[in-house]
């Protein structure tokens, strides 16, 4: 049996959020995918089932609420975990999302902390052990 790293994706069509992903994520043992849009990230995500996915939801073209929509109809990504981003945090958004079974949401700006805490519950990944002694 062999330990792979989780792969964590993110649609996003802002190239600074995809690097801010990138640099927060750069510490953990992971495997980092960056799409800068839907179209970009169908065609792996019909190949491959990663850990994560974490999904703008304003994005020019597809939005994120349709593309979960679209993501959720392949078999292999009924229960993929998806953490939907936004900078404008509405509740028909939220609702929405969670009726396609987005576990959570990350509102921008997005923090290095906030995306780390959410790979750790969402990708079973195990935090680091912090030393009490320390």
């Amino acid at each position: 049996m062999t330990d792979k790293l989780p792969t964590i994706v993110v649609v996003d069509d802002s190239s600074t959020s995809i690097s801010l992903y990138q640099f927060s994520l750069e510490p953990l043992d992971v495997c980092f995918i960056g799409f800068s849009s839907p179209d970009e990230a169908m065609p792996y995500l019909t190949e491959h089932s990663p850990d994560l996915v974490f999904l703008d939801i304003i994005m020019p073209g597809i939005d994120g609420l349709t593309f979960l929509q679209r993501l959720r109809a392949l078999p292999q990504h009924q229960n993929t975990p998806v953490v939907m981003v936004t900078s404008k945090d509405y509740a028909q958004d939220r609702y929405i999302a969670r009726q396609l079974g987005a576990l959570d949401f990350l509102i921008k700006p997005l923090r290095f902390k906030e995306i780390r805490e959410l790979v750790y519950k969402h990708a079973r990944l195990k935090p680091p052990r912090v030393d009490p002694g320390s």
